[in-house]
């Protein structure tokens, strides 16, 4: 069995786990609305995804 030849301090492993970044999510236009969304989403503004109307919103009810 693999056995570590010395201890992994602190600031050595607090390092290796604090090197990534965190990236905005990707938006894109909504066919229908033309509003940002988040890809791959239901639309917030429309309630549209891929082409067809899957939430119900305060304006189509009206």
């Amino acid at each position: 069995m693999a056995v570590p030849k010395g201890k992994t301090s602190k600031q050595r492993k607090h390092t290796r786990a604090a090197n990534w970044k965190a990236s905005a999510p990707t938006l894109v236009e909504c066919p229908q609305c033309h509003e940002l969304k988040v890809a791959h989403t239901v639309c917030d503004a429309c309630g549209y995804y891929d082409g067809k109307q899957v939430v119900a919103t305060e304006e189509a009810k009206k």
